[in-house]
């Protein structure tokens, strides 16, 4: 992504420009470079952060694809439902013969 980009801080800040006859206030043009060179970089960063995320969550999803695989054959959701079920009678039962 960022190799589609055509300039690097560093050629912004090494740029240099003829001077003419009425041209511009060379003071100016390097304060608005400094300011571009800032926003490049902070884009760098951004985009950085932004790849490593990206990584990050495709490995957490790859992660949760392989535990869901790995579920014993036959495991469906209405076999969990029912030990679900199982389990919340067994407990609330539990509890409801204590009073």
């Amino acid at each position: 992504m960022l190799d589609k980009l055509k300039l690097t801080s560093k050629e912004i800040l090494e740029q240099e420009f003829k001077t003419g006859f009425r041209g511009y206030k060379q003071e100016q043009v390097d304060k608005f470079l400094d300011v571009i060179i800032k926003d490049y970089e902070s884009m760098h960063e951004i985009v950085d952060e932004l790849q490593q995320e990206n990584i990050r969550l495709k490995k957490q999803l790859e992660e949760q694809s392989r535990k869901q695989s790995i579920q014993p054959a036959g495991t469906t959701n209405f076999d969990i439902l029912k030990r679900l079920s199982n389990l919340e009678k067994h407990v609330f039962g539990a509890k409801l013969d204590e009073q």
